[in-house]
């Protein structure tokens, strides 16, 4: 009778979430482009599986094989042998297997395939209707032993497209196809914004097993993200009402807080053992409030430590998952545990908890975004993670979140994507002498757009052409403009100044992009002309000497005497001179003046003041010479 009480309510559970709002679920999708034959090329939707490993960010170029026999995949390839009849061989395309939908687990078909070699797996529907989402299986002990082993894509396509693949593959034709998961998450900015629905109970099986390593093996990663400001987490937790007429019983009693406002199921499912359902949302609670509390201080990242923490130091099989061990993790983290009381409230009141109440608002879904129905999920810029949750496949699908060019460091590592630009730069504009390159790495790909190099920015289309504009081009090939070097001397016709377009040099004349030529100024009489003058081409200039004691004054194109100028220099010295004594004399006398008015001024005021007072003086007092008695 317990068993069937229980039963009954998680029905009356989900009639009650379900009644509140009409669920809504969000196929996620990707590209399914085909190749080859010619006939079916083109662009299709596929919709991405629930589990193995979708390509965030990437694509995947592959060759499809539709077996002979087995095929539904519901049994496994091999047939005893090692032998893996789909993988790859060296050359060729990757194996995509095309199966058929129907018998058996979606799960378990992608992972008979992937035993056999299968690089991905197209999956056949054999209905006519709406692309649907390959979902997780149920848990049991079988599907626990491959699910979260499955490391490939998969996908659904529908049944139409599916019969035209399998008759070109009968046909001997080659039918090659591209999946691309490049726009499967949006990237509108420098940004990611992703949640992650979760849940504190450690004792739900493979399930809650496979959240917690997912949880300590991604931590390090979001807090890196977080704390350079990459990315904004936030973590969720759902809870279910339990309806009116059961709030008063047992069962709801104790798998709910706030009277029944806020519930969730038993973790052992069982009433008289272990802890309730409401101690979970309790602790679900509390982890909210930890998140609130740590973001208020702009540490939010703390939250990844005490989740993590707690489950180390507070698990349910020990029996400490409780508010005494909570504490003790929370006042190690350094936060402030009245707060997180504060934050929390009574458990036991008879009304709405602001925090919870916009909980179970925010499982409804809103825009791209479908209701939350299941633990866990991922929600990537309000996308749906779909795949295995698995640290670097979270991260692909975050490292796809960003706008091309903004992403972080971590997400342009090797283990992360390919580098184009290491491959004759990608296609872009190059110029190997000066090693610039248009070329810029990105998650997806590679954009090609001219770079700032040395201080530098340079312009133009990014895949053809590139120069070097503003202040300093020059030190960059020369702005693109000739230039030559003989005897150590160069000549440049890049101008820092002016328009910027390329000008042949003094003692030059080109077009100052492909060549320059010496102009001769001796032999086109352009210097060097006064009758004294003897004129010698050198190049880029020239050299002017003058006959007997001559000196040749360029500015001027003539030759003067040395004597003269040794005389203009001379008498320049002496009007130096002069000029300097005069100033001299000027100052003494000023200075004499200065001196001597001042001398009469002090002997005229002594003069004055033996006859009158002055301002300066106070007033002489009168003594009277009679004597008073």
């Amino acid at each position: 009778m317990r068993g069937i009480g229980f039963r009954l309510l998680l029905l009356a559970l989900a009639l009650a979430a379900a009644v509140e709002v009409d669920a809504r679920f969000v196929v996620e999708k990707n590209s399914l482009m085909v190749t080859s034959p010619t006939a079916l090329r083109g662009r299709r939707d596929s919709a991405i599986g629930n589990f193995g490993v979708p390509q965030y960010g990437g694509s995947m170029a592959g060759a499809v094989v539709y077996p002979k026999g087995n095929s539904d995949a519901c049994d496994a390839f091999d047939g005893g042998s090692k032998e893996q009849l789909f993988r790859t061989k060296p050359g060729a395309l990757p194996s995509f297997l095309l199966i058929d939908r129907g018998h058996c687990l979606f799960a378990k078909k992608v992972w008979n395939a992937q035993n056999a070699g299968a690089s991905a797996v197209l999956v056949v529907d054999d209905k006519d209707e709406p692309l649907i989402t390959m979902d997780l299986p149920r848990e049991d002990d079988e599907a626990a032993k491959y699910i979260q082993n499955i490391t490939i894509p998969s996908a659904l396509i529908d049944k139409k497209f599916g019969e035209q693949l399998k008759k070109a593959v009968k046909d001997g034709e080659m039918v090659n196809v591209n999946l691309d998961w490049r726009e499967a998450v949006p990237h509108p900015d420098d940004r990611v914004e992703y949640e992650l629905w979760t849940n504190s109970n450690d004792e739900c099986g493979p399930k809650c097993d496979m959240l917690m390593h997912f949880l300590k093996e991604f931590k390090g990663a979001a807090q890196l993200l977080e704390k350079g400001g990459y990315s904004q987490f936030t973590p969720h937790y759902i809870t279910w009402y339990c309806p009116q007429a059961f709030v008063v019983s047992k069962q709801c009693n104790s798998q709910c807080i706030n009277h029944g406002r806020y519930c969730a199921p038993d973790p052992e499912q069982d009433f008289s053992t272990g802890y309730e359902g409401k101690d979970v949302v309790v602790e679900n609670l509390r982890q909210l409030c930890v998140f609130n509390v740590a973001n208020e201080i702009k540490k939010p990242w703390i939250w990844w430590d005490y989740v993590t923490d707690f489950h180390i130091r507070c698990p349910m099989k020990d029996k400490k998952y409780n508010k005494k061990c909570a504490e003790t993790v929370i006042k190690s983290l350094g936060l402030d545990v009245k707060k997180v009381d504060k934050c929390m409230g009574d458990p036991n009141a008879d009304s709405d908890h602001a925090l919870l109440k916009t909980e179970q608002d925010a499982q409804i879904g809103k825009g791209s975004r479908g209701d939350v129905t299941i633990l866990p999920t991922l929600v990537v810029n309000n996308r749906q993670y779909r795949g295995k949750l698995e640290r670097k496949a979270v991260l692909k699908a975050l490292c796809a979140g960003f706008e091309e060019t903004t992403e972080p460091n971590v997400c342009l590592s090797d283990d992360m994507e390919t580098n184009e630009c290491l491959s004759d730069s990608g296609g872009c504009w190059q110029d190997k002498a000066a090693n610039v390159t248009a070329c810029r790495d990105t998650f997806r790909g590679r954009v090609c757009e001219c770079p700032t190099f040395n201080g530098v920015q340079f312009k133009g289309d990014g895949y053809s052409n590139c120069e070097p504009a503003g202040p300093g081009k020059c030190l960059i090939n020369h702005g693109g403009c000739w230039h030559e070097t003989r005897n150590g001397k160069t000549f440049s016709a890049c101008q820092e100044s002016g328009n910027g377009d390329c000008k042949c040099p003094a003692g030059f004349r080109g077009d100052g992009v492909k060549k320059c030529h010496d102009i001769d100024e001796c032999k086109e009489k352009k210097a060097c002309q006064c009758p004294e003058c003897s004129c010698r081409d050198t190049w880029g200039g020239y050299e002017c000497t003058c006959s007997g004691d001559l000196l040749y004054i360029k500015e001027h194109d003539t030759c003067i005497s040395k004597t003269a100028v040794q005389a203009k220099a001379a008498w320049a010295a002496v009007w130096g001179i002069l000029v300097a004594l005069a100033v001299l004399a000027a100052g003494s006398y000023v200075v004499y003046k200065y001196r001597l008015r001042s001398y009469m001024d002090s002997e005229i005021r002594a003069i004055m003041a033996q006859y009158m007072p002055l301002d300066s003086q106070g007033e002489v007092q009168n003594h009277s010479q009679e004597d008073h008695p």
